[in-house]
């Protein structure tokens, strides 16, 4: 019965995440100027949504077909699962820097730089694989390296929401695209990632039923790529001020509605 659930969430979430992907990657990619660089970050992370979400029709074909060649998507999509993380950090490191040092990144942000970053993350997930290939528990050493992002995470959002005081270059709105832009990857991490990143710490516990978790946790990361969908937002000018506004109106509508005549 549990096999059956994960499969029709799945299958939910590839008709939905493959062509809203595309969208997005479509959108973000008319974003892209010179003094713009975080779309490219975005449009990579999108890429290995994209693959990850092709992957993923592998756990929804039958078990005869992924025994005889289908097994290769599965090493992809935890390549990419990497990758994604990877450029995650690289999200929210860029927008830290625009409120913590707007001077110096505005001289050092150019295409060729965020280029040269996307290949090397690109090629950390196999650098990782070489690594833990001759580990003798790779398990738990994969998920320690996989928990090095959340200080950071948590670093680039405190340091950001010190600074934003400090910082007169950038405007109101863009200051709140980037906190919400910072706080999406956050929960994006901790509620989607962790718990792989937990269970892989604690495999080979007696205390815990690896098959149950491991689908579970398995289901979260699968709904990763509908989550990235929503950086598209905090990339668009006014959308956020639209949704306060909206959130706003409705507020004083309530309040006007519940006050007595």
């Amino acid at each position: 019965m549990d096999d059956f659930i994960m499969k029709v969430v799945t299958i939910i979430i590839i008709c939905i995440g493959l062509p809203l992907t595309l969208v997005a990657i479509c959108a973000v990619s008319s974003l892209v100027k010179d003094d713009h660089v975080v779309p490219i970050y975005v449009i990579n992370l999108l890429i290995t949504d994209l693959i990850q979400l092709c992957c993923m029709i592998a756990l929804v074909l039958p078990k005869d077909w992924i025994l005889s060649g289908g097994f290769i998507l599965l090493p992809i999509y935890g390549y990419c699962l990497v990758a994604s993380i990877g450029f995650m950090v690289c999200i929210a490191l860029e927008r830290y820097l625009v409120i913590a040092c707007p001077l110096w990144y505005r001289f050092r942000r150019t295409i060729k730089v965020s280029v040269l970053v996307c290949v090397v993350v690109w090629a950390l997930p196999a650098v990782i694989s070489c690594l833990l290939s001759a580990a003798r528990n790779p398990a738990t050493i994969h998920g320690i390296l996989l928990l090095l992002p959340l200080p950071l995470f948590i670093f680039f959002l405190g340091g950001t929401l010190k600074a934003l005081s400090a910082s007169i270059s950038v405007h109101s709105d863009e200051k709140r695209r980037i906190v919400g832009m910072l706080v999406l990857v956050l929960l994006i991490y901790t509620l989607l990632f962790l718990p792989t990143i937990i269970l892989s710490l604690a495999w080979g516990s007696s205390v815990i039923d690896e098959r149950k978790l491991s689908n579970l946790s398995l289901t979260f990361v699968q709904f990763s790529p509908l989550a990235d969908l929503f950086l598209y937002i905090f990339m668009r000018k006014g959308t956020i001020d639209k949704l306060l506004a909206s959130v706003c109106c409705c507020r004083m509508d309530s309040d006007d509605i519940s006050s007595p005549v």
